[in-house]
This record gives structure tokens, C-alpha cells and sequence, in this order.
């Protein structure tokens, strides 16, 4: 297949000449390509490839101002979220912007009725050859190939006219080669056991244990499979039952041809939650040609689906019978050099983005455990991503993130890609994002320490971004965690950044249903579900009492919210050959606030105890 596709491409693409600088043109953005992508050949000039354009916000930091008043509980507006009208207005771009750009693109030939646009017109989305584009942005394109096979189309470089560099914040795909192996896997295994000699179940546990309420957690949980009656008993929601349903809301994100099965969470609800009725499900939703393989032929498996079963499965089975939504979105497809090749867009988050937020009523939590390397993610990407996540958090959206798990980075590959391998702690993107909430791992039960696992090389994420500063909400605690750990591994990481996690939850060796049979997985793939799915069942609480749901829970959280949180005291968020950053009393590094208390927290969020 390789042969046959080089010969296309070289065949397509001519010579390889630089391409001519024209003088009215600067270069807009430039990101070094990471080190597991190599090019390969030219990108054949017919490829199509949607590319989106995004405009100067009119109004980021008022947007900003209503995010933070909507969710501060000391703030007269606190709960009064957003509408979609209010957001679009604030980052509409203005009229000079849009009339600027518009007559770049027709003087390029491109004609606006081939534009779309999204709500508030802030992102123009066309599809084009990688022939126009190359004129349209003075650039080349190339193919490039990781370790695994993955193919796509890129250019490290891109330019603009210079008079347009103040209206367009970035353009892509360009610069951004998505890490696809980290997307998929943030979780590692455990122990799997693929055949029907060989299924994994504890010895003599009884999946659905008679309640205990949370008072003797060891009778109730096993620490080398942890159950849905484990998390339920462990973080006090066994005894609570939704009592509006139908007005609240959660979903998950699936990415990379990722399928949530509706086969095995059945029969995982038939194994660990016998009192919830089989015709509950989720509501399936495939956004730009996204994937859903619902056969029940094991041979189709592989480990494709790993990701989206354990995310629906984990939530589902603790918000039971709460409105649940599995968002499965297209746009990464690996480059194939045919005619019958799909428009590429490469860009997950943007396709995700601008369908939620063209939805009038988002859901109120979303869980993505998803992300690549911070450094790997060029910074006008990873800005404008996060500034449209604020946009969902400003309509009441909580967004839940998994921290990694790599620590504060895999040993062996902590240096800086600026060409100077500078030694350096890895953050990741998008859990840097200040307008997130993110969340770390633990493991153990009486008590919880930072989770681990020395046979897969898991350790829950952890770090301080390099390219958001530290929001103010977060100053005092964690200035005073980096005050308390003195000069330890100083110059590895920002001291200013954006830390994290926020909190923590349960990360090791779940128990699942995987084409019909019960698997172990460790990761912050486990936690981030099962803190989206406590902060529900908190909603669910609010709602019921005909009071605002939590929306952006940072601010909250650093105020008092987080004295719902059992603070873990025991571990070291460790990586890049480094004891990386130790738990301790309060906020920290490696757990944040800790984990959470149902009971607690939904004490303090319904009595306006903040």
C-alpha cells in the first residue's frame, strides 16, 4: 500500500521547490514538527482538506469577566449562565474583521458561497484543495508519518498578508499533528483477559453487594477491582437516587473512530448495577462522520474501543437513570491518497467545539480523557481551543478533563522541542486549559493514595502549564503548595502556570465489560468519568431544588467547594526520572483537592455553603 501511495503522491505533488514568498505576506505561525511525526513526501495538490479560520474575538476578556462572575458563589450573578445569543455577541468578530478576510478569500478565488460559518461567525470553515491552500497561506504542504502509520497532511509554517495577522487568530489544519496514540490511550492496561477460559472476574465477588453506605468500604471494595459499587459506596452517592433525571444531563466525548458499545454496557449494567433496567442507554450522537460500531463480532475489537466503553460504562453506571450522551466525533481521519477520500480536518476539539456549541441546550457535565503533550499543540491552537471551551463554561457546562498518565511526564522524553532539548517537565493539553476542570488519580482504599502502576508504567498527570498563566482563582493554593516544597526540582517547570489537577478520583484497575467480558484498566480515563459522574448526581440535587447547576466548578472549588473533597495526603505524581510532585495536606500537585464526598459536597452546593 505504501509503494502505491508514495507513487501517487510523488506523481501528484511535481517538484518540491520552496514556495515563493510573496512580499505583501508575513509568517503568521511556525511550530516545530514533534519528534515521532517524519515528513514524507509532498501532500498531492488535489487532497481536499477543511480548513477553519479563526477570527479575532471582538470581546474574549468581557466573555471572560461574565465566565468568572456566572461561576464565583460570591458574585451577585453567581448561576445566571449565559445563553448562546449573550456568548455570540461577546465573540462575534467585527464587521472590519469579517469584511477584511472575506476579500482576502475572493481575491484568492475562493467564493463565499462555499463558506460556512459558526454561530457567531467567529470561525469560517471551507473546504479547499491543498493547492489553494498553499497559495492561500504561502506555504507547502507535506505528508507525515508516525511510528504507527498514521498519515497526515501538514506544514509546520504558515503565512498571512500582514494586514490581516490582527484579524485571524489561526488557521488549521496546519501546524497541529495531533498525538493519536495519546488521544486514544491516556489509560494503560492493567490485565486483560480476551477468551472465555480466561475471563476476569474476582474470586467469589458478588457484583451487586448488598448496600452498605458507605460505613465498612474494605467489605464493599477490592482494590484489585475496583466495581461500580466500590466507587458509588467509596464516594457516598450508593444511597442517592436521582430525582430529576429527565432535567439533567451528562455526556462523554469519544474520538478516533472510538464506539461506546451499547451491548456490553448492558451487560455491564446486568453485572454491577442489577437495579437499573436494561432499556436505559445513552443517546448516541456521530458528529462529522464519527464512528458507531455497534456489532457485537469480537473480531472487530482490537483495542479501538476501549476508551468510550470504560467512559460510558463508568458514568452511566453511577448516574443511573440521569439523561446520558455520547458525543462520537470524526474529523481525525489518517491521510489516504485516493479519489474517494473524505474531506481531512484533523482537529478533533474544533469539530467537537463548534457542534456543542451550536447546541441551544448543551449538556451540564461533559468527561473527555483525551489529550497530547502541551508543547506538542502550537500555542494559537491550544489558546483558541480553550478561549471556546470558556464559551461552554460561561452557558453553565461543566467540562471535565483527564490529568494524563504519564506523571509529570514518561522518563526519557522530558526536553523542550525549541531545538535546545532543554530538560523540562511535560504538561498536557488540554487539562492546562484554565477553563477546565481536571482531574487526577488515586488508588487504595482507608486510604486513597496517588495512583500508580509499576507494570504498565502509569502515574497519574500532573504539571503547571507553559502556555496559560495561573488563573487567579488558584493563586493562594498554589503558591502556597509551591512555597511548601521549596526548591524542589526548580527550573523543571513554570512556576506561574496554570496547575493541576483540580481534584482527583479512582484511576486503577476498574473493572469492565469488554466484548462481553470483564477486563481490568488503570488511568485518569477512570477518573475523569467518575468525577463528571458524583458532580451529576450534585446537579441532579440543585436541579431538584430549582437552583442553577454547577457549571465551571473552579472557582467554587478553590473558594470552599473543595472542603467536599477528602484530601490525599499519601504519594508523588512522579515521572521525567524525577519524584515529580508529592501529595500532601490541602492543595496539591498530585491529587489537587482530593476526592470526592457526594453527601458533602451536594451539603454545600444546595445550602449555598460555599
Amino acid at each position: 500500500m505504501k509503494t502505491t501511495l508514495l507513487s501517487l503522491i510523488c506523481a501528484a505533488s511535481g517538484a518540491l521547490a520552496a514556495p515563493h514568498r510573496r512580499s505583501e505576506y508575513a509568517v503568521k505561525d511556525s511550530h516545530a514538527v514533534p519528534s515521532q511525526w517524519k515528513q514524507i513526501a509532498r501532500a498531492p495538490k488535489e487532497h481536499t482538506v477543511t480548513l477553519r479560520i479563526g477570527l479575532k474575538q471582538n470581546d474574549f476578556d468581557g466573555l471572560e469577566r461574565e465566565l468568572y462572575s456566572v461561576s464565583d458563589p460570591a458574585h451577585e450573578r453567581y448561576g445566571q449562565r449565559l445563553s448562546s445569543d449573550d456568548v455570540n455577541k461577546l465573540v462575534a468578530p467585527d464587521e472590519d474583521t469579517l469584511s477584511a478576510v472575506h476579500d482576502w478569500l475572493e481575491g484568492n478565488s475562493v467564493r463565499l458561497d462555499q463558506v460556512d460559518y459558526s454561530p457567531s461567525r467567529d470561525w469560517i470553515i471551507v473546504p479547499l484543495s491543498i493547492g489553494d491552500i498553499e497559495t492561500l497561506l504561502d506555504t507547502e504542504y507535506h505528508i507525515y508519518e508516525n511510528a504507527e502509520g498514521t498519515q497526515v497532511v501538514r506544514t509546520p509554517q504558515y503565512s498571512l498578508p500582514k494586514s490581516l495577522h490582527r484579524h485571524v487568530d489561526v488557521v488549521q489544519p496546519t501546524n497541529y499533528f495531533s498525538d493519536t496514540e495519546a488521544m486514544r490511550k491516556p489509560f494503560k492496561f492493567s490485565k486483560m483477559h480476551l477468551g472465555p477460559h480466561h475471563e476476569f472476574v474476582p474470586p467469589g465477588y458478588k457484583w451487586n453487594h448488598p448496600k452498605y453506605s458507605g460505613t465498612n468500604i474494605t467489605a464493599v471494595c477490592n482494590e484489585s477491582a475496583v466495581t461500580n459499587l466500590c466507587l458509588r459506596t467509596l464516594y457516598n452517592t450508593v444511597d442517592y437516587v436521582p430525582q430529576v433525571p429527565e432535567l439533567n444531563s451528562v455526556a462523554l466525548t469519544a474520538y478516533l473512530n472510538e464506539t461506546a458499545n451499547i451491548s456490553d454496557f448492558h451487560i455491564f449494567l446486568s453485572r454491577q448495577r442489577a437495579d437499573a433496567s436494561l432499556d436505559y442507554t445513552f443517546n448516541y450522537t456521530t458528529i462529522a462522520d464519527g464512528i458507531d460500531f455497534q456489532s457485537l463480532e469480537t473480531t472487530y475489537y482490537g483495542e479501538r474501543d476501549l476508551e468510550a466503553n470504560l467512559d460510558s460504562q463508568t458514568i452511566g453506571g453511577i448516574v443511573y437513570p440521569t439523561e446520558f450522551k455520547v458525543y462520537s466525533t470524526g474529523g481525525s481521519p489518517p491521510f489516504k491518497a485516493d479519489e474517494n477520500t473524505p474531506t481531512d480536518t484533523n482537529e478533533p476539539y474544533l469539530t467537537w467545539l463548534a457542534y456543542m456549541l451550536a447546541l441551544e441546550n448543551p449538556p451540564h457535565t461533559i468527561s473527555t480523557s483525551y489529550g497530547d503533550d502541551e508543547q506538542s499543540v502550537p500555542y494559537s491552537y491550544a489558546k483558541r481551543v480553550c478561549a471556546d471551551m470558556a464559551q461552554l463554561g460561561a452557558r453553565g457546562v461543566s467540562l471535565i478533563f483527564s490529568s494524563g498518565d504519564s506523571g509529570v511526564g514518561a522518563n526519557g522524553t522530558c526536553v523542550s522541542n525549541d531545538g535546545n532539548s532543554t530538560r523540562k517537565f511535560l504538561p498536557a493539553f488540554p487539562a492546562s486549559c484554565p477553563y477546565v476542570t481536571t482531574v487526577g488519580a488515586t488508588r487504595n482504599v482507608e486510604p486513597e493514595v496517588v495512583a500508580y502502576d509499576v507494570s504498565n508504567g502509569y502515574v497519574t498527570g500532573s504539571g503547571l502549564s507553559n502556555y496559560f498563566p495561573r488563573p487567579a482563582y488558584q493563586n493562594a493554593a498554589v503558591e502556597g503548595y509551591l512555597d511548601s516544597i521549596g526548591d524542589l526540582h526548580a527550573g523543571l517547570f513554570n512556576t506561574t502556570g496554570r496547575a493541576y489537577p483540580d481534584i482527583a478520583a479512582q484511576g486503577f484497575h476498574y473493572v469492565i465489560v469488554y466484548a462481553g467480558l470483564n477486563i481490568l484498566l488503570d488511568g485518569t480515563s477512570c477518573a475523569a468519568p467518575t468525577a463528571t459522574a458524583v458532580l451529576t448526581l450534585v446537579n441532579d440535587a440543585l436541579l431538584a431544588e430549582g437552583k442553577a447547576p454547577l457549571g465551571f466548578l473552579n472557582p467554587a472549588l478553590y473558594s470552599k467547594l473543595h472542603l467536599g473533597f477528602t484530601d490525599i495526603t499519601i504519594g508523588n505524581a512522579f515521572g521525567c526520572n524525577t519524584s515529580g510532585f508529592p501529595a500532601q495536606q490541602g492543595y496539591d500537585l498530585a491529587s489537587g483537592w482530593g476526592t470526592p464526598d457526594f453527601l458533602k459536597i451536594k451539603a454545600l452546593a444546595t445550602g449555598g455553603q460555599y
